[in-house]
């Protein structure tokens, strides 16, 4: 069967994208950042997985105001960079898993969440520039990348608890799928930031750390979080957090959906690397990368 053997955290700032793109990663302003993804480079190196599910956030690129989806999949077999207003980014172009895709989301449908499914669209920065700091420039992608986006755009958004279910029934569908692939499972955006209004730059580094340190180990209770907490003490695009919450709720530590009350789990997951930083475009960098025991 197929299984989850990773969950991969990390913020998806556009600007970031340009430093790559444009060579400024040595710059001093940027070379912390960087510096900070070099561990997580040579783990992607080390731990190529066969498939990679990328939960992000469409940024009015493949959807509109007009059309927001709370959830949508990406079954199509390539997905192409978007341009977002000054052509798209130098990078390649996303190889997708239609057969995998395709099997998650008549597993979690089946579940009771509804999911669009989309069989063409253009990917933006929310995923291209966590497969950038993750794989550096190459030629092609280490491997096939399902885009699920999710809305945190505009409300009503869903909640904490919704995302960290989803994961477990992501998890769920991974485990019946009647391939050997090694999945690993992505959730970006975030952390702390705010981009208008009287509070625009808002970064609260306390807040970003006790939030990481409750989704790492009690992930029930990061779930719990209301949204209220995250617009108070993240700032306004502070709820791109719940997409974590997916990943995290996909992890072997954490009961499948559907499965009985005391039904058995694996251990905890093993924390590979994580790292924190501030600012990037006023933005607060977070990352982290969970390993599945056993």
């Amino acid at each position: 069967m197929a299984r989850i053997t990773a969950s991969v955290y990390t913020s998806h700032v556009p600007a970031i994208g340009a430093a790559i793109d444009l060579g400024k990663t040595h710059e001093p302003y940027w070379q912390p950042l960087f510096k900070g993804f070099e561990p997580s480079k040579q783990w992607m190196k080390d731990n190529k997985p066969d498939v990679i599910f990328l939960v992000y956030n469409d940024h009015a690129t493949a959807f509109s105001l007009d059309l927001i989806p709370t959830f949508a999949i990406g079954t199509a077999a390539e997905f192409n960079p978007a341009d977002e207003g000054w052509g798209p980014r130098p990078v390649p172009k996303v190889v997708g898993h239609p057969e995998l895709a395709s099997h998650i989301a008549q597993s979690v449908i089946q579940d009771d969440f509804d999911l669009t499914i989309v069989n063409k669209m253009d990917v933006d920065h929310g995923l291209t520039v966590p497969l950038s700091l993750m794989c550096g420039q190459p030629d092609a992608w280490p491997c096939p990348v399902i885009p699920f986006a999710v809305n945190v755009v505009q409300y009503p958004v869903p909640s904490g608890r919704r995302c960290y279910n989803l994961g477990r029934a992501i998890r769920k569908a991974v485990e019946s799928f009647d391939q050997d692939l090694n999945v690993q499972i992505w959730g970006t955006g975030g952390m702390s930031h705010q981009l208008q209004g009287a509070r625009a730059g808002l970064i609260n580094r306390e807040w970003d750390n006790a939030w990481l340190d409750r989704m790492i180990d009690d992930p029930e209770a990061a779930a719990a979080t209301p949204h209220i907490d995250y617009v108070r003490e993240a700032g306004s695009e502070g709820i791109e957090l719940v997409m974590w919450l997916i990943a995290r709720g996909a992890m072997a530590d954490v009961p499948a959906f559907g499965a009985p009350e005391g039904a058995p789990v694996g251990p905890k997951p093993r924390l590979a690397h994580r790292f924190y930083h501030v600012p990037a475009s006023n933005t607060a960098v977070g990352h982290a990368i969970l390993e599945n025991q056993g």
